[in-house]
């Protein structure tokens, strides 16, 4: 969706929400679109993807004297079983939603493991799929709503370790996606860093520990450790990128 679209529907949450005191919701959006969304809506907005770690969320705008507990998302999903010689991709499964007139965004993330995946869904479409697909491309599979325990993995991670001057924003970009000082500026101004998903545009922000990072063309990234210390002074920083 167009920033614009966004905008203006989660003012039309937080109207419905105040007037009609129930929460209302809007998903599942790509991190940029969530990012948008929910600094539109500060304080009386909540995400989440039907898991830890989700990379598409729904948003929930719930009126004022709702907690995070109290909300229940209106998120399901659907376990794929297939044989594990058969090779199946993130674009087989949106291919075969698409196909049965599923619009992209009641789909979340979609974990693939051997001869297993898991869809995230809006819940209201997932009797519709349950009863539409029964194969993916060529494929056979039987399906089963629910997730299974464990997730397949959402995406592998490699553990890296660079040095930085500082813990500013523009350094951390400059050494992991490997760029110059001038390279990291032009990627905040273009929009393209988002920082605990929230689009970020200050190269003098400050970093710490936990603080999840994405760059849109390069990856995306935890910070795990800022402990270590050069003998010329610079900090050794330890992350996560997801592959």
């Amino acid at each position: 969706m167009e920033r614009d679209i966004i905008i203006s529907r989660v003012k039309d949450m937080l109207y419905r929400a105040e007037v009609d005191a129930v929460p209302s919701f809007l998903g599942f959006l790509r991190p940029e679109e969530a990012s948008t969304a929910i600094v539109t809506a500060g304080n009386r907005a909540f995400l989440y993807g039907g898991f830890d770690d989700a990379e598409r969320v729904m948003l929930c705008v719930c009126p004022d004297w709702m907690d995070r507990q109290d909300i229940e998302f209106p998120i399901s999903a659907i376990t794929f079983r297939y044989r594990k010689s058969d090779i199946l991709a993130h674009k087989d499964f949106l291919g075969a939603l698409m196909s049965i007139g599923i619009k992209r965004e009641t789909v979340g993330d979609i974990l693939i493991g051997n001869g297993v995946a898991v869809v995230f869904l809006t819940k209201d479409i997932v009797r519709y799929v349950l009863t539409q697909i029964q194969t993916i491309g060529r494929v056979g599979v039987a399906l089963n709503e629910g997730a299974c325990n464990p997730l397949p993995a959402a995406s592998q991670k490699i553990t890296q370790t660079n040095t930085v001057a500082s813990l500013r924003l523009d350094c951390i970009i400059s050494a992991l996606c490997n760029v110059s000082r001038n390279g990291a500026e032009e990627i905040l101004r273009d929009g393209m860093v988002m920082v605990n998903s929230v689009i970020t545009e200050k190269g003098t922000k400050q970093l710490s520990v936990g603080d999840r990072l994405t760059v849109r063309g390069y990856g995306r990234f935890n910070i795990l450790s800022t402990d270590g210390i050069t003998r010329k002074g610079r900090v050794v920083l330890i992350t996560e990128k997801y592959v």
